[in-house]
C-alpha cells in the first residue's frame, strides 16, 4: 500500500496532467480556423487594395459581393481565375454584384502581378485582361483568419480558394472551399447568384443544375385539401415535387 505522502504526489501528478490536457483542448479549439455560418453578418473590416483603401462591408452596401481568396500571386490557378473572374466583370455587374479579391501577398506585389496578367498571359481566348476589380493585400492574415479562409490541415502560410456570396445586407448567402489545386467555376458562381436572388424575390427553391428560364420550385402546401386540389395542375408531380415558370410567381408570394 502507499503511503498518506505518495498518494498525495500522485494525486497531485494525476490533477496536473488533467491540467495539461484541459489546456491542450483548449489551445487545439482556439487553433481551429474561425469560420462564418451562413445567415451571419459578414465580417467587417478596413483594408489596402490595388484600388485604395476599402470598408467592408460599408463601402458595399446595397450590392451583392463575391469575396474570394486566393493563395498566392504569380501562380498559374490563381492567375486563370483572375482573369475569368475579370472577363465575367460586367456580367457580375448586371447582376448587382462586386468582385472582391484577397491573398496574403503586398499591394506591390499584386500590382506587379496584375501588370503581368494584361500585358503578358493568354488563356483559352483571353488575352490584354485588366483585372478591374480590388485585390486586397493581407499581409498579417487577419481578415483571411477573420472567414476562416485559412485552413493548417492544407496550409499555415497560403489561403484555400474560399468563396463568400454576402447580399446587399451584408449576411452572407454561400460559402464555397476549393483546395489549391482546383481553379473555380465562375459561371457556377454567377449561377448562384442569380438563384440567390430569384429565391429571395419570389420566396422559391431552385432545383438541381437550376439555369434561368428553367422552372423553380413552389414550397409544399401545408394542408391535405390544398395538396389534393394543387395536385391536380400538371406542374404539381406529388405534394412535395411542385415546379412552376418563374413568369407566373408573383414576386414575394410563396405559392398561388
Amino acid at each position: 500500500m502507499f503511503s498518506g505522502k505518495t498518494k498525495s504526489y500522485i494525486f497531485i501528478s494525476i490533477l496536473i496532467i488533467l491540467l495539461i490536457l484541459l489546456n491542450y483542448r483548449s489551445f487545439a479549439q482556439n487553433t481551429k480556423p474561425n469560420i462564418p455560418m451562413l445567415g451571419e453578418k459578414a465580417p467587417g473590416f478596413t483594408a489596402k487594395t490595388t484600388r485604395g483603401i476599402i470598408n467592408f462591408p460599408r463601402d458595399y452596401k446595397g450590392k451583392w459581393v463575391v469575396f474570394f481568396s486566393h493563395p498566392s500571386d504569380f501562380t498559374p490557378v490563381c492567375t486563370t481565375e483572375l482573369m475569368t473572374f475579370a472577363t465575367a466583370f460586367d456580367e457580375f455587374k448586371k447582376l448587382n454584384a462586386e468582385l472582391l479579391g484577397l491573398s496574403g501577398d503586398s499591394v506591390s506585389s499584386h500590382i506587379a502581378w496584375l501588370n503581368t496578367i494584361k500585358k503578358k498571359i493568354k488563356y483559352k481566348n483571353m488575352e490584354n485582361v485588366e483585372i478591374n476589380f480590388p485585390v486586397i493585400a493581407d499581409s498579417d492574415m487577419s481578415i483571411a483568419k477573420k472567414y476562416g479562409m485559412m485552413q493548417p490541415e492544407v496550409s499555415n502560410v497560403y489561403t484555400v480558394r474560399a468563396v463568400f456570396v454576402i447580399n446587399p445586407e451584408g449576411i452572407i448567402k454561400s460559402i464555397i472551399y476549393y483546395p489549391p489545386a482546383v481553379g473555380r467555376n465562375v459561371d457556377e458562381i454567377k449561377r448562384l447568384i442569380r438563384a440567390l436572388q430569384v429565391s429571395k424575390e419570389y420566396n422559391v427553391a431552385v432545383p438541381a443544375n437550376w439555369q434561368p428560364g428553367d422552372n423553380v420550385i413552389i414550397p409544399p402546401y401545408g394542408t391535405y385539401e390544398k395538396a389534393q386540389e394543387k395536385l391536380q395542375r400538371a406542374n404539381f408531380t406529388d405534394w412535395f415535387m411542385c415546379f412552376k415558370k418563374l413568369d407566373e410567381v408573383k414576386p414575394g408570394k410563396i405559392r398561388d
